[in-house]
């Protein structure tokens, strides 16, 4: 009993300080931290800077956190959360919609990703250069499901396509190759990876991002209602200290390069100017006026999307599937 105290007290002691990053922040004893196992979605990566910052400089353990990252697949960490078995869980914006119309009372709490991290890209002697362009092609994808699958649909509405438009080819996570061997006529992949990998080879390409088409609810932080409605301390805490570490990050990016070498395997043996373009490149769309904040146009053209996909077919209460309301005051 006596530590659960300890452990509220430190929780509200972020909240009053939640718009202030300390300097040296004094951790929490370590037996007073909860232990949190934060499914991330995908295996280690440069892109995860301000979690692990978050960790090193010690803002979760200052707000009474104990973070272990796990690489599991995102549906899993949904799953886990939606269940009641995790507090949080890093997830893309169409698997919270995906979740709550399976009933799964699953809350996104705060927008990581400000742009849809996905794009269509193209050798440019195949004349792609808008959506449209796409028409009558073939294009390469992980499979159909997840974010490359709703952007790329996302895309092809903008447009006026259908899917009927183009020839589809599920290729696992090998889009460079599939695009360098010449077996799609595109591809679609992660704006801060495919495109940046495929210029470092020496290809000229041609990208199209989603983000500059149409506006969608992107990867961000999710809990459940059971969190929220029993302890909503424990959200803004965790809030708080993984906002300081994106602000470290978005501040200091070459340290937060150096703090990811310890939990990114092979990263210091990488090509140093690939990674900081990857890293570089995701920050541009971490950055909000209020980071965080989600956008409800965003959740809106979402819900549209995956209607018209057909993924689910009664309009869901958008208001129950994100809130802004456990962000600091700006």
């Amino acid at each position: 009993m006596l530590k659960k105290y300890l452990l509220l007290a430190v929780l509200l002691a972020l909240v009053l300080s939640a718009c202030a990053a300390p300097a040296n922040p004094t951790p929490a004893a370590p037996a007073d931290r909860l232990k949190i196992k934060l499914p991330m979605g995908y295996i280690p990566n440069i892109q995860y800077a301000p979690y692990y910052v978050a960790v090193e400089k010690g803002y979760f353990a200052q707000a009474g956190f104990d973070v272990e990252f796990d690489y599991a697949f995102e549906t899993d960490g949904v799953a886990l959360v939606g269940a009641g078995q995790l507090p949080f869980a890093l997830v893309s914006g169409e698997q919270v919609l995906l979740a709550r119309a399976q009933g799964l009372p699953v809350v996104y709490v705060l927008a990581w990703y400000q742009q849809y991290p996905i794009s269509i890209v193209a050798p440019k002697n195949q004349g792609i250069r808008q959506p449209a362009d796409l028409k009558g092609k073939k294009i390469g994808l992980p499979g159909l499901f997840g974010a490359n699958y709703v952007g790329l649909r996302a895309l092809l509405h903008s447009a006026g396509l259908q899917e009927s438009d183009v020839t589809l080819d599920s290729i696992g996570f090998n889009q460079v190759e599939a695009l360098i061997s010449g077996q799609e006529e595109a591809v679609v992949g992660y704006s801060a990876n495919e495109p940046i990998l495929l210029s470092a080879k020496g290809y000229d390409i041609q990208e199209i991002r989603v983000s500059d088409h149409v506006q969608l609810a992107s990867n961000g932080l999710i809990t459940n209602e059971k969190t929220l409605a029993e302890n909503p301390e424990l959200v803004r805490a965790f809030i708080g200290a993984f906002l300081h570490g994106l602000q470290e990050t978005l501040d200091q990016p070459d340290e937060a390069y150096e703090i990811s070498k310890k939990y990114v395997e092979n990263l210091a043996q990488a090509d140093e100017t690939v990674q900081k373009q990857i890293l570089a490149a995701s920050i541009a769309m971490w950055q909000a006026p209020q980071p965080g904040f989600s956008d409800p146009k965003a959740w809106e053209n979402m819900q549209n999307i995956l209607l018209e996909m057909k993924l689910y077919s009664q309009p869901l209460d958008l208001s129950r599937a994100y809130s802004n309301g456990y962000l600091p005051k700006p």
